[in-house]
């Protein structure tokens, strides 16, 4: 599986922003997709993840309530629509596929996460 991020750019505190990762390969239906973000000299941080079969979706704190996360099947598609952004939400944003046992949570780990795409920056003024 090949992951392209797109989508980062510059956005004022309070706007939105869609960031969007296109999945080359076959997805199946036990595979998990997640967006990450990740600041200079800090690890890799779980923003929200999607189950590709039935679209369940899971949020970590600091984006729920202001984010989406979305996938696209027949295109083989995973968006993330930001909105009300935030200063703190400046970010290289990452997509990750987890192809994880059936039934599994969406994991929160980098570490679990098998295929990664590079990342896109979003970077929220003040």
């Amino acid at each position: 599986v090949q992951l392209q991020a797109s989508g980062g750019g510059l956005v004022q505190a309070g706007g939105s922003l869609r960031v969007s990762c296109a999945a080359s390969g076959q997805i199946y239906s036990n595979y998990a997709v997640a967006w990450f973000r990740q600041t200079p000299g800090k690890e890799r941080v779980f923003v929200a993840g999607i189950t590709w079969r039935n679209g369940r979706r899971f949020y970590a704190d600091s984006a729920k309530g202001r984010f989406t996360i979305s996938r696209d099947a027949a295109e083989n598609m995973v968006y993330l629509q930001m909105n009300s952004l935030k200063p703190e939400d400046t970010a290289d944003y990452y997509c990750a596929v987890h192809v994880r046992e059936r039934a599994a949570p969406v994991s929160a780990l980098a570490t679990d996460y098998d295929y990664w795409g590079q990342g896109t920056l979003v970077t929220v003024s003040s």
